[in-house]
């Protein structure tokens, strides 16, 4: 199958608010988007979108259709990249994120695990997660706020990616998790990702579309969920993860841009959960949402 890279590169502003139209536009097919330093200064940058059984031409203009003509002014180049993991390749060098009392980093990194902090060894793979996105390190920022306060009989990590999600909400609480996932392939990465973090015997996981598998009611109900995917099937979803959570179930929803909070709160407030905490993080959202009752 034919990988073709197509770059922009522009001043980091520029560059991440190319990076989020791609997202945008590209959130229904998951073509992967990567954003990262181009300059040793930092005031370079690239924003870079993978497409599949194309031809470079091809895909330059699928990306200028998609997007519109005028998105954006930066220069844009598309190669034909060799076959390999270049998901992986375009992560390799991102730097440790702190959230909270988490640190996300790669296997080179273990040394920058400082004392006192949840080192969460993540590598990159083809699953979303690595901390470096706003909606990531706004929903790990909230695990650690929500289990200092209180503990919690049964957590789901909804789509979960990487599991890195998972993972720090069951080492910071020490209790069960399960992770489940759309995609086959993140499942088995988030439950390689447990393994390598000491936390298998706490993290379960199965691959399942939304809330509907039998399986959701042999580990539930929850009261606390977390869900970090895209608004649109968090709407679609709102009733059947209602229906798997406790009467003073708390709810953390992220993957959301900021215009989409009015939405996701008038979808879930018919489920009878109420809005808690708000988190902006580069123009990402993230809700934290109670039911019957409020937090501390």
């Amino acid at each position: 199958m034919k990988t073709i890279r197509v770059r922009i590169t522009a001043e980091e502003l520029e560059a991440k608010r190319i990076a989020e139209i791609l997202e945008r536009a590209f959130e229904d097919d998951g073509n992967p988007v990567t954003i990262y330093e181009a300059s040793p200064d930092g005031r370079i940058w690239s924003a870079e979108i993978l497409l599949f059984d194309m031809e470079p031409d091809e895909a330059s203009a699928t990306v200028r259709d998609r997007v519109g003509a005028d998105a954006f002014a930066a220069p844009l180049e598309a190669e034909e990249l060799p076959d390999i993991n270049w998901v992986e390749k375009s992560l390799e060098g991102l730097k440790p994120v702190r959230a909270g009392r988490f640190i996300v980093h790669g296997g080179h990194d273990r040394d920058k695990v400082v004392p006192g902090a949840i080192g969460l060894e993540i590598e990159a793979a083809l699953a979303f997660g690595t901390g470096h996105h706003g909606t990531t390190a706004g929903c790990l920022e909230e695990i650690d706020r929500l289990l200092s306060l209180r503990e919690y009989d049964g957590i789901l990590d909804l789509g979960t990616g990487t599991g890195v999600l998972a993972i720090a909400a069951a080492l910071k609480g020490r209790q069960s998790v399960l992770a489940t996932d759309i995609d086959p392939i993140a499942t088995k990465t988030a439950l390689e990702n447990a393994r390598l973090n000491g936390a298998s015997h706490l993290v379960k996981g199965f691959t399942a579309n939304g809330m509907e598998d039998r399986r959701f009611s042999l580990y539930g109900p929850f009261d606390l969920v977390i869900a970090n995917i895209l608004a649109r099937p968090l709407m679609k979803m709102s009733k059947s993860i209602g229906e798997h959570m406790t009467a003073t179930a708390t709810l953390v929803l992220s993957g959301l841009r900021v215009e989409d909070g009015p939405r996701i709160l008038f979808a879930y407030r018919c489920q009878g959960f109420v809005l808690d905490r708000r988190r902006e993080k580069d123009g990402w959202l993230t809700l934290t949402l109670v039911r019957g009752r409020k937090l501390a």
